[in-house]
């Protein structure tokens, strides 16, 4: 089972971090019909404190649980929303530099990326956010190659997406690395989502295509 720990703050967006949850635990509801009924993907949301969140939406949503030195995470998923506060909370900043060390990848949506920037995560890197934020991003860290050409741009370790619904397009491509084409697209057309798979990937890695079988 792999693990994939969804960040959330105050003024996250909620499709950012709603989007990726939703395409994960469908892909571990359609991979659970196998006769197996091994669960594959378990999500969950961490907050710096545990309280009700308020999304830039208005939306509260609670997490799962706080930032935790020792957490269990193959899977990070940093959205974005207004990350101006955030940014400036060292405790959220050094704990995603942390996890990065030892997470199998570190994904952000939409602004999400200025997150990842600031970790020092994204240097040398070409990345991508919200079309919005893309010149601002540049001149922020120049250290990063800010792409708009590609809804995601997967690097490895470290993965990207543009604004909003193109994290679950994302999403779908990292259920594809790590579980098999064939889930990915079965996940989408659970979700009757029209996947956009023209991203930009860089990795060199796919999963084994005999990990998911259609029934």
């Amino acid at each position: 089972m792999l693990s994939i720990g969804i960040l959330i703050f105050d003024d996250v967006e909620i499709l950012d971090f709603s989007g990726p949850y939703e395409v994960f635990s469908t892909a571990a509801r359609v991979y659970a019909r196998l006769a197996t009924a091994q669960t594959l993907f378990r999500c969950f949301l961490i907050a710096d404190e545990m309280r009700p969140i308020r999304t830039r939406g208005g939306m509260k949503v609670l997490p799962d649980c706080v930032l935790l030195p020792s957490a269990d995470i193959d899977v990070l998923i940093v959205p974005g929303g207004d990350v101006s506060e955030v940014l400036d909370n060292p405790a959220v900043i050094n704990w995603i530099r942390t996890q990065a060390r030892d997470a199998t990848i570190t994904a952000s949506v939409c602004t999400g990326a200025f997150l990842l920037a600031k970790a020092g995560l994204l240097d040398g890197l070409h990345a991508t956010t919200h079309w919005q934020d893309q010149d601002d991003m540049r001149a922020s860290f120049p250290a990063v190659t800010v792409r708009q050409d590609a809804p995601w741009i997967d690097c490895g370790k470290v993965v990207t997406s543009a604004g909003i619904a193109a994290g679950i397009d994302m999403s779908l491509h990292l259920v594809e690395r790590l579980a098999g084409r064939q889930l990915a697209n079965a996940t989408a057309k659970q979700m009757e989502y029209r996947w956009n798979t023209h991203g930009t990937d860089n990795s060199a890695q796919t999963a084994d295509s005999g990990l998911y079988f259609a029934a």
